[in-house]
């Protein structure tokens, strides 16, 4: 029924009243034994009034959406602010070196463009501390760049074999295999330079620090050890455990290094930069989970690489082993507990609560 057969005094009513009436004309069918002519005029009524509810409850879906799409739509922009800090800030340093034949493929793995939400992390767990850009820039540097060579690495054919990475020519596709796997040592290594710089005015004793986390989060014990799960589990059941502590490996050793080196340069205590690098480790999880949901249900437009990659490579995933659905639950049950560590923050956790936000709702 549309909107305009409904009755006036039914299109008056507030989405509470129309559900009250409903009730009360369930209560009079239910116990109406012999009337036919009434309970044909309630039930026609109920139906009417049923109608009127979807309608309502259609709308303001629409709003909903809406909504959604404006939010994300705004952390978008604040992403790609970010993004184009951090972007300006490798320029001015890759430019300050001497340049060489891997100059060139260094800055194709590392400014093809991306979210680069890993800084967006580290920039609002810096608002925790009230930390300024000024002290965290090197840090989002270097993350960049870490995680810009697992990227070029990754997509080698000895590993997940793709040609395109962020809409464009995956490092190798464009420059060759040998050439993308020095430029992916190179930006590595270059990293540890972001932190080691004597320009960054830090203590010295963080910077050992943060130098010392970011080696053990990207070798064995990290994202180079979880990689290697990932291509050893492919073809393979694996447990939910098994799947969670490749990602956790893979992909969260990364995010839990963001929060702890935020904590690292407010001179926190040990316990308190653990605590804050295991919450970066679960967002980086439900970063992955996300990442795999989207490799099911997204767009190569969107995603700027292929789809469907995961089930085609016999990849182990959690959608693999418990299905979209339950993934999607334990996701949203995550998310809620990254909120509720995040709590006790206050306002100041606001903006990386957005960004918590932002992984679950993301298209791409």
């Amino acid at each position: 029924m549309k909107f305009e057969n409904i009755p006036a005094d039914i299109k008056s009513k507030s989405l509470k009243e129309a559900r009250e009436e409903i009730n009360n004309i369930i209560g009079k069918l239910e116990n109406n034994q012999n009337n036919v002519e009434e309970f044909k005029k309630n039930y026609e009524r109920l139906m009417k009034l049923n109608n009127y509810v979807n309608i309502l409850y259609q709308k303001k879906m629409k709003d909903i959406k809406k909504i959604q799409k404006l939010k994300i739509k705004m952390y978008e922009n604040k992403l790609a602010k970010n993004a184009k800090k951090i972007d300006i800030f490798l320029k001015k340093k890759l430019n300050s070196q001497r340049k060489t034949s891997l100059n060139f493929p260094m800055r194709y793995g590392l400014l093809s463009g991306g979210k680069k939400i890993r800084s967006s992390i580290i920039i609002n767990a810096g608002k925790i501390y009230n930390l300024k850009l000024d002290k965290l820039i090197n840090v989002c540097a270097a993350v960049e760049c870490i995680h810009s060579y697992s990227l070029i690495h990754d997509d080698l054919p000895c590993m997940d074999n793709d040609k395109f990475r962020r809409g464009k020519l995956s490092t190798h596709a464009k420059y060759g295999e040998a050439t993308a796997v020095l430029a992916g040592n190179s930006l590595l290594t270059f990293a540890f330079e972001m932190i080691t710089d004597t320009e960054y005015k830090i203590r010295e004793k963080s910077k050992l620090e943060l130098v010392n986390k970011l080696a053990f989060y990207s070798g064995h014990e990290g994202i180079a050890g979880g990689q290697d799960l990932d291509l050893n589990y492919e073809n393979k059941n694996k447990t939910v455990k098994e799947i969670l502590a490749m990602q956790k490996k893979k992909t969260g050793k990364l995010f839990n290094f963001c929060c702890f080196a935020v904590a690292c340069l407010a001179n926190r205590g040990q316990k308190e930069k653990n605590k804050l690098g295991l919450i970066g480790e679960e967002i980086g999880l439900l970063f992955q989970i996300a990442d795999d949901i989207l490799d099911l249900k997204g767009s190569k437009k969107m995603l700027g690489k292929s789809i469907n990659k995961d089930k085609s490579k016999g990849k182990s995933t959690l959608i693999d082993l418990i299905g979209y659905k339950n993934t999607l639950d334990y996701a949203k049950n995550l998310q809620i507990k990254i909120f509720r560590n995040l709590k006790k923050h206050g306002k100041k956790a606001t903006d990386l609560c957005d960004t918590v936000k932002f992984i679950l709702e993301r298209n791409y």
